[in-house]
């Protein structure tokens, strides 16, 4: 059976975004901004203004359009500043982030969640309204786009829209690595999390820190390519390697949310047998990792 996939751009964003929190359901009051939370905003402006002026003069409809960002919630933040408690309740009811939007897809701010959404891009529709031979121009015109806004804004090269966040998430990945697969103490508490993740019958190859922080996460991630590429007779069934300075999107698969339930259900107890070896890991790795990825989102105005 054949399945019409999400595009491109966001199938990147869902792996970038990977392990997401429950955004949907903040409702504490927003602390003021800080001033380094407010440039980057303003540079998500002016990055959004330099596409939308770039593809007018190519004889394109394109809104600036940035999404609002809601009130990251107290059991977010928790988590941010690896806190057990708060980790162990959301892999309770989510596992690692990665089946559960099937279940809880508005909790999840999925994909198809965000395309129902009232704050949904507006170009999105835009796009709907035009041929195939017409969207394929667009894209061009977009990806050219991107390249000129990306220069002018950012002050980064890059190739195409797709570029854009195959490059925050190789530039996030590299400089994990550089800042915390060499601390000598959290790879003294990875190396005891590997151990009892091995005698509980898991799978370990790479024990650094940073895979073995995703190594949960991506193993429900190549499940869920797995079922999705059994769905799409247009793609191999077995994904190829990624290329090199390129991340390996996923194929998403259809499932309602029975069909995810057993899949969930796996991945929580994984997730939970995970958090259970990296009692003393994630208390010490997440907190810098968080500081990590906001300073990366900064840099990409994303």
């Amino acid at each position: 059976m054949t399945r019409k996939t999400l595009p491109t751009a966001l199938l990147a964003l869902a792996v970038l975004c990977g392990c997401g929190g429950a955004a949907e359901t903040a409702t504490e009051t927003a602390a003021a901004p800080s001033p380094s939370a407010a440039a980057a905003k303003d540079k998500k402006h002016q990055l959004e203004a330099a596409k939308a002026d770039c593809m007018k003069q190519k004889g394109f409809k394109y809104v600036a359009w940035v999404k609002p960002e809601l009130p990251q919630s107290d059991e977010d933040r928790r988590r941010d500043a690896g806190d057990l408690q708060a980790m162990q309740k959301y892999r309770e009811k989510y596992g690692f982030g990665i089946f559960a939007e099937f279940i809880y897809p508005k909790e999840m701010n999925a994909p198809a969640a965000q395309m129902a959404s009232p704050n949904q891009d507006p170009n999105m529709k835009i796009q709907e309204a035009l041929s195939e031979a017409q969207l394929g121009a667009y894209h061009k015109a977009k990806d050219a786009c991107m390249v000129t806004a990306g220069k002018q804004v950012l002050g980064v090269t890059l190739k195409s829209n797709l570029d854009y966040y195959n490059q925050i998430a190789l530039t996030r990945k590299r400089a994990t690595a550089a800042q915390l697969d060499s601390d000598p103490k959290l790879v003294e508490l990875a190396t005891a999390m590997a151990t009892c993740l091995k005698g509980k019958g898991y799978a370990v190859g790479d024990t650094t820190p940073t895979a073995l922080a995703k190594r949960g996460e991506n193993v429900f991630f190549k499940e869920q390519d797995k079922l999705g590429r059994e769905q799409d007779d247009t793609v191999p069934d077995v994904a190829p390697p990624a290329k090199k300075g390129e991340n390996q999107p996923i194929h998403m698969p259809s499932l309602t949310a029975e069909q995810a339930r057993p899949y969930l259900d796996k991945e929580i107890k994984a997730a939970l047998d995970d958090l259970e070896c990296g009692k003393d890991f994630y208390p010490v790795f997440t907190p810098r990792k968080s500081a990590i990825d906001a300073q990366v989102k900064a840099q990409f105005a994303f």
